[in-house]
């Protein structure tokens, strides 16, 4: 049931729950959900998985994101409001969900190799086989990837609901500062002596170790999937480092100015052409660049996100141009560019035959030998990979839904009356915006910038009800505490979620709770014997 690792992996799967629980216990809701979802990501191991039959597996990924939603029902009493309040945000979770069914009827039959016609005979030869025969997809697949990908999306989802406030967001920022100190030292320690930490913890290198050796030494690995994944986290912390330093009281931006250079200066070290233009080019747009710019940056990034594979088929993306201007910064990396996009266009001619539906699992969108089975296409995009799979409805469904936090709270702020954009606000649009930006050559979306893009979402469907109020009761700004992330009048502070000895118990928030309900979906619900989060 184990895939692989020693024991201490399988032990930190396992009480990574008790750890949740804890944490959900000593902090507010809001901080606890942030370091149930980013904390795993930092510290648990890769690829180890726990499976049990009929249910996806238990991994770094699956066990904080059920484990913190298990929680927060818990604690509620009942299930939260998931789903979005946009009519076309819903309409795409609705797609998303059925469309690995769709697949799958599109996929029933199994592809097999080594068959050569002779004459009219069809003349099988095992012989030079590689790969065996792909299956047939069967309802099983469908009900596992659709579990599998509503798994992923919690995050999304719980923080859309919990972390929607400018305060949630703030906290958010903070998290990103304090994980990316704790991990600066690994970090420094992988550079010197290679990606070594995870093998010496949980007994194996999460990755080919070729892959760590970059420019005359070595890019960090950590306990994360990839160097690259590790340059983006430290892209990610520092553009927070920027933003809390913009906002800090005078008294405590010197030393934000410390932690910032040292959160910028690991940009570098790890060794990624993308992180480094992502800084070069994000962090001065943070400083000096208003909100509305970042706003519509974030806009950009969806429409070329969402346009990009009907640009790449016909041949509007300057592949060759891209190519000979990233030769004049680095050849080797220009080689590696110039075999994505060729790998890209051999799997993309592949999905023409299925170009709505896609091929499935089991690694049927490949393009492979038809006598030996062998593939030697290597796909890093999750564009390509999720078109290759779930063709142009999943593809649409899954990256609209991304997308969604860019594109709505950019049309909520370029409304009349809309309140200013908060540096907090727009900092973490132009986090997202990148994350978003990097799944055309990469694959990393991870559950911490699902939750990023959900608790934007949430901040622009506020923003959207209290504009609509303000627009059909002129003059009426009683709904403005909303966006700021302070207590409306009339509303209690967050509150305990079970009477006192109960099983699990939150911390009420001090001062100016960070989570602000979402009014329209959360009434307020108060009885003597009980208080409820809800």
């Amino acid at each position: 049931m184990v895939n692989i690792g020693n024991s201490l992996a399988v032990g930190m799967l396992l009480a990574w729950p008790l750890v949740i629980v804890l944490m959900f216990r000593v902090m507010t809701l809001e901080r606890a959900l942030i370091w149930s979802i980013l904390g795993g990501y930092m510290l648990l191991p890769q690829v180890t998985e726990i499976n049990f039959p009929g249910i996806p597996a238990f991994n770094k990924t699956s066990l904080p994101n059920l484990t913190a939603f298990v929680v927060i029902v818990v604690m509620a009493g009942r299930l939260p409001h998931l789903l979005p309040r946009s009519l076309i945000a819903r309409a795409l979770v609705l797609l998303l969900a059925l469309s690995p069914a769709m697949t799958v009827l599109n996929n029933l039959d199994s592809i097999r190799f080594g068959l050569q016609s002779v004459g009219g005979l069809q003349v099988y030869d095992p012989s030079r086989l590689v790969q065996g025969d792909l299956p047939g997809l069967r309802a099983y697949d469908s009900a596992s990837e659709l579990a599998r990908q509503l798994i992923m999306l919690m995050p999304f989802f719980l923080a859309r609901h919990y972390l929607r406030s400018e305060a949630a967001i703030t906290e958010i920022l903070r998290a990103l500062v304090v994980a990316g100190l704790i991990y600066a030292l690994p970090m420094v320690f992988e550079v010197r002596f290679s990606p070594q930490l995870h093998t010496w913890v949980y007994g194996f290198i999460q990755h080919d170790f070729i892959q760590a050796i970059r420019a005359g030494g070595f890019r960090p690995f950590v306990f994360m999937p990839h160097g690259l994944w590790v340059a983006f986290f430290a892209f990610m912390t520092a553009m927070a480092g920027v933003a809390l330093t913009m906002t800090a009281k005078p008294g405590k931006r010197r030393q934000m100015v410390v932690v910032t250079l040292i959160l910028v200066a690991l940009v570098p070290l790890c060794k990624s052409l993308g992180a480094i233009v992502f800084a070069l080019a994000l962090i001065p747009a943070l400083l000096f660049l208003p909100a509305r710019v970042h706003l519509l940056f974030g806009l950009l990034v969806s429409v070329l996100v969402l346009a990009y594979p009907m640009m790449r088929g016909a041949g509007l993306i300057p592949t060759a141009q891209i190519v000979e201007r990233v030769e004049r910064i680095s050849e080797e990396r220009s080689q590696s560019l110039q075999y994505r996009f060729d790998n890209e266009d051999r799997v993309f001619e592949h999905v023409r035959e299925k170009p709505v539906l896609g091929w499935g699992s089991w690694g049927r969108f490949m393009p492979r030998d038809p006598m030996t089975g062998e593939t030697r296409v290597v796909v890093d995009g999750l564009w390509i990979i999720t078109i290759g799979q779930f063709g142009w409805l999943g593809y649409l469904a899954l990256f609209g839904l991304l997308v969604m936090p860019l594109m709505s709270i950019w049309w909520q702020g370029r409304r009349a009356q809309a309140p200013p954009i908060p540096i907090s606000v727009s900092a973490l649009v132009l986090i997202y915006a990148a994350n978003v930006l990097d799944l055309l050559p990469n694959a990393t979306l991870v559950p911490f910038s699902l939750l990023i893009g959900g608790a934007l979402l949430g901040y622009a469907e506020d923003l959207r009800r209290v504009l609509d109020a303000r627009q059909s009761q002129p003059g009426v700004r009683g709904h403005d505490n909303v966006i700021l992330g302070k207590a409306a009048a009339g509303r209690p502070p967050l509150a305990q979620p079970w009477a006192p000895g109960g099983l699990l118990n939150v911390r009420r928030a001090r001062a100016n709770p960070p989570h602000q309900p979402d009014q329209p979906d959360q009434p307020d619900r108060q009885s003597p014997g009980r208080r409820t989060l809800l």
